[in-house]
């Protein structure tokens, strides 16, 4: 590592656990709600049902609002460890002429339909490793622990569109194409049989013809390699999935047997940032891990002693900048936007400085109470809205030494021939920590991603979920809050409205959860402008807190 000083901002609190490992607190809060029944397993709903609407929906709202996210987490007997293992339950709200309906299906995954079949947790998950078939002899129990763990397809984390058609997709290399007016699923699409990736993220990026940019690792003798994936924007069949997909660039490693994890990446117009950061994958311990008896979660490790490396990727020639862009240990799942002015490539992402407890997210941790509660949520470090401005331009002219962003208070100062470090600025003020900081960033994806933007929407963090929705204006960095007490708003998405001629018209849609008053969670809809409540839709079943979704707009 480069010898670069490195701050530390959450200022932890470290204490002694009863195994003598060091815990860091990060907030000291007390007397948070229990929240357990936003991982309790629902039935699905397949066909639509009414909504008691509140208020008024806007009338131009015309099309689907659709949400992924577990909805079962036990088999049988058997229970998933952690949130993010249960089984992918999909949603639809459709709205129209200011009414709404709500219909809701278990992906048909081979995951969902192995464990059902067998009546217990067959198909081992991110934090979830299966035991052996006790319907097998003792022999044939003994060899299957040697077996390399088989990814699963329970594709629970987003909707994503490629070629034009809808799918549900995890971070392996399974896809499920779906029908988004029927939520059925109607075809299983593996990336590693048209490149040579093992996964790829749930977060591609689009450009406004329809060419999507995607993230995947790959595993050979010589290490791990990050590639970034180009997937053409059009069909030449009317059966194409991901016909034309290509790999621009390979990028190795920094460690050949510990690539780092990632959950999404930037783009600006003109590159693909990818962001290698010291949360690691230690490969060993993933194929060993169902000898172990460990899942693939135990295998993730926050490294404190590594730089975070920004690599930039040009769009059109698939050329990795030489010059490296480093910055402290820090920890980004989402990305905000990404943009080229004046020189300067402006990244902007949600981030925090310790990523050793991405691991307390498991189940048991969501269904806690009391003082037990409050410790779970102190010892997560909260993230924040931050700013990284790189130099595009540097060269053997560029100095030594100096600062070489103009504007902001975010810093680039060039160190060595390639290397260029990188402080943050803070795109929030002092408030924001009120609310427990920001996660689940959203913008106006068609107008603004890759451009200057004024404006993202987010979650607030007082608790283990959102607990509140936030608007963020980079003019003066002002905050517009919606809460309410006792509910816990879902990742807000932006929706325009029909002409708009400014950045915030139109609306912004959140699926609310009530874990403590029965068949009450809503859709809720705001004016994004004034961020006033229009409108909510309540539905008479329960939905578990969900991750992301997507509008899918109709005629």
């Amino acid at each position: 590592m480069d010898p670069i000083p490195q701050e530390q901002h959450c200022a932890p609190a470290p204490t002694k656990s009863k195994s003598r490992k060091i815990i860091n607190h990060f907030t000291d809060v007390h007397g948070l709600p229990c929240i357990e029944n936003i991982v309790s397993s629902v039935e699905d709903t397949p066909n639509p049902i009414g909504t008691d609407i509140t208020g008024s929906i806007p009338v131009w709202i015309r099309g689907s609002f659709l949400r992924n996210g577990p909805g079962k987490f036990e088999i049988g007997n058997q229970k998933f460890n952690h949130w993010f293992d249960g089984m992918a339950l999909l949603h639809q709200f459709k709205i129209a002429e200011g009414m709404v309906s709500y219909k809701s299906r278990f992906l048909s995954s081979d995951s969902f339909k192995a464990n059902e079949e067998h009546n217990r947790i067959v198909v081992s998950e991110f934090g979830t490793v299966t035991m052996p078939d006790p319907c097998k002899n003792f022999f044939q129990r003994f060899l299957s622990r040697f077996e390399l763990p088989k990814p699963s397809d329970n594709a629970n984390v987003s909707f994503v569109t490629y070629k034009g058609d809808y799918y549900v997709s995890t971070e392996t290399n399974i896809m499920h194409k779906v029908d988004p007016e029927t939520l059925e699923t109607t075809k299983k699409v593996d990336w590693s049989k048209f490149i040579a990736v093992n996964g790829a993220t749930a977060h591609p990026h689009t450009e406004p013809d329809g060419t999507t940019y995607n993230m995947g690792n790959s595993y050979n003798s010589k290490g791990a390699s990050y590639n970034i994936i180009k997937v053409p924007p059009t069909k030449q069949t009317a059966e194409d999935t991901l016909e034309g997909v290509s790999v621009m660039c390979s990028i190795p490693s920094s460690e050949k047997s510990k690539p780092s994890y990632y959950h999404s990446f930037g783009m600006s117009k003109n590159y693909v940032v990818f962001i290698e950061q010291p949360i690691k994958m230690d490969l060993l311990k993933i194929v060993t891990g169902k000898l172990r008896g460990k899942s693939i979660s135990d295998s993730i490790l926050w490294d404190p002693t590594l730089n975070t490396i920004f690599h930039l990727i040009h769009k059109q020639t698939g050329k990795v900048s030489a010059v490296k862009y480093l910055a402290k240990p820090l920890l980004t799942l989402h990305q905000i936007n990404a943009y080229e002015e004046g020189g300067f490539l402006v990244l902007d992402m949600c981030a925090s400085d310790d990523g050793a407890a991405i691991n307390n997210y498991n189940v048991q941790n969501l269904r806690k109470s009391g003082e037990d509660l409050d410790e779970v949520y102190n010892t997560l470090c909260r993230v924040f809205p931050r700013r990284f401005v790189l130099p595009l331009n540097v060269d053997q002219e560029t100095p030594y030494g100096k600062n070489l962003n103009p504007t902001g208070s975010a810093t680039s100062v060039r160190f060595a021939k390639n290397k260029v470090f990188c402080t943050h600025e803070d795109l929030h003020g002092e408030d924001l920590s009120e609310y427990g900081g920001l996660e689940f960033p959203q913008i106006n994806y068609a107008k603004y991603n890759t451009r200057p933007y004024r404006y993202f929407y987010g979650c607030g963090f007082r608790h283990l979920v959102g607990d509140s929705l936030i608007k963020m204006d980079l003019n003066g960095k002002r905050m517009k809050v919606w809460e309410e007490p006792g509910r816990y708003p879902s990742e807000p998405v932006f929706v325009p409205s029909p002409n708009a001629t400014e950045e915030d018209n139109g609306v912004v849609m959140s699926v609310v959860i009530t874990p403590n008053k029965d068949k009450s969670t809503f859709l809720l809809v705001l004016d994004a402008a004034t961020f006033a409540e229009l409108g909510r839709a309540a539905v008479p079943v329960n939905i578990p807190y969900g991750f992301h979704g997507t509008f899918n707009a109709t005629a």
